[in-house]
């Protein structure tokens, strides 16, 4: 437990000083133009951004004594990096559409960000549904509101009612 702390804080110790102090990379490498170009700086943003959430993996992923007794309830087992990365990438999407300086690259970093920050918001949504009808064998978060599911048990009621 102390190595995945000590971890976490050695990470997040990197990230804010890449996210508050960029300029101390000029200091480290020395430059003689005293200057951070904007993509030394988005990079050092967004860098900053998945230590923090790798840290935040790490912290949340801490190996626990087994109970003493067994569960009865059965959780689904998920990727540990999942919650983390789907906010990080989301997040890295939000700044970098709205980053204009340095051309096309913010553009294709958000498309990037943008397609993993969503296909992790679907995975913590529909992956390892326990929501399924007995009655229908149907999804029920794909209720009949949004997706039009005819299978799902509402939408049977409804019909047999008319």
């Amino acid at each position: 437990m102390s190595w995945s702390i000590l971890t976490a804080v050695l990470l997040v110790l990197q990230a804010t000083v890449l996210a508050v102090f960029p300029r101390l990379l000029l200091f480290l490498i020395q430059s003689p133009t005293g200057q951070l170009t904007p993509l030394e700086s988005f990079l050092a943003l967004h860098f900053a951004l998945f230590l923090f959430a790798v840290a935040l993996a790490i912290l949340l992923n801490v190996p626990s004594p087994k109970p003493p007794l067994p569960s009865t309830v059965d959780s689904p087992a998920t990727q540990p990096l999942l919650y983390p990365l789907t906010i990080a990438t989301n997040i890295s999407a939000l700044l970098a559409w709205n980053t204009h300086d340095i051309g096309s690259l913010s553009s294709i970093f958000f498309c990037l960000s943008f397609t993993i920050g969503i296909w992790g918001l679907w995975e913590i949504t529909f992956a390892n549904s326990t929501a399924i009808s007995k009655t229908t064998g149907a999804d029920k978060h794909t209720s009949a509101f949004i997706f039009g599911n005819k299978a799902a048990a509402s939408s049977q009621k409804k019909r047999l009612k008319k």
